[in-house]
């Protein structure tokens, strides 16, 4: 049995003796965490199964959905801003205009956006090898529970952190740069980089060819050779990333034109409705274990 943290166990077997004085039994917990799973309408394996063993479905859910957050993000960050945040290829191209300009602030404040673009990548996939290290179901739940937590720190906290610092670049710039670098990595390690949705340059790219690939027409069958056919599968979840995007820009840019930051808290929401799943998974396999280790000491 995987080894529970000491820390954890002195914490929840706390709670428990104060469940068992009261009357309550750790199992009425259980049914009402199954409960709350069973209403859920998100796939179960959503965010547990990688790479090779997701579905077709699992892959469009998750890429609809995290299109959709990544889109919104983008456009409605960009108003409150001025900085698009969600893909790095502008940000090296302008940095690159500014170095050859000889501007080496305004360079410093690109590789900053970059670097915290890839700092977020970097912390996701630290967070994940951890849990995957101690076979937590929830690793990539919890780190979506982290980046609905910094999207609310910069909700929250906008406003005081749009004060400038060194290279003219607002915090918020690379709070937001940080989070689609966690949001980007998270989604690309569990879907085993079938699914992207920060950015949409290869998307469009790869739309083009499923939709060459289509029309072309097969006149002459001949022997040996392969006829042309699109991958239908992929082009609907090409053609879904790219409307999910869209759909959330749209929802964003509108959401910070009329309430400002306060928008990033539906969004940190649903990033938190995703995960809930997962997490609730974890704390009922996490109470299994806490009574069969804590229970039978608490009634001797």
């Amino acid at each position: 049995m995987r080894r529970i943290p000491r820390a954890i166990q002195l914490i929840v077997a706390r709670y428990l003796r104060r469940l068992l004085r009261n009357r309550l039994e750790a199992s009425q917990l259980q049914v009402v965490v199954d409960r709350a799973l069973a209403t859920l309408p998100i796939q179960e394996k959503l965010l547990i199964r990688e790479g090779a063993l997701r579905s077709e479905s699992l892959n469009r859910q998750l890429a609809w959905a995290m299109a959709f957050v990544a889109g919104a993000v983008n456009a409605g960050g960009f108003l409150a801003v001025s900085h698009y945040t969600s893909h790095v290829t502008g940000v090296v191209s302008s940095m690159a205009d500014e170095l050859a300009a000889g501007d080496l602030n305004t360079a410093l404040a690109a590789l900053a956006m970059m670097l915290s673009f890839l700092a977020g990548a970097f912390v996701c996939s630290t967070l994940i090898s951890f849990g995957q290290r101690r076979r937590m179901r929830s690793r990539y739940a919890l780190t979506l529970a982290v980046e609905a937590g910094l999207m609310l720190i910069f909700g929250f906290m906008g406003n005081r952190l749009q004060q400038e610092i060194q290279f003219s670049l607002p915090i918020t710039v690379m709070l937001l740069c940080f989070i689609m670098g966690l949001h980007n990595a998270v989604t690309s390690i569990i879907s085993g980089a079938a699914v992207r949705t920060t950015h949409l340059t290869g998307t469009v790219t790869d739309i083009g060819i499923e939709l060459s690939r289509l029309t072309y027409v097969n006149v002459h069958q001949r022997h040996g050779r392969e006829r042309i056919v699109a991958n239908r599968q992929k082009l609907t979840l090409l053609l879904l990333i790219l409307v999910a995007f869209l759909a959330g820009g749209v929802v964003g840019a509108l959401g910070f034109k009329h309430i400002g930051f306060k928008v990033t808290v539906p969004l940190a929401g649903f990033l938190c409705f995703l995960a809930a799943r997962p997490l609730l998974l974890e704390l009922r396999l996490l109470l299994n274990r806490l009574r069969r280790q804590w229970i039978p000491e608490d009634r001797g």
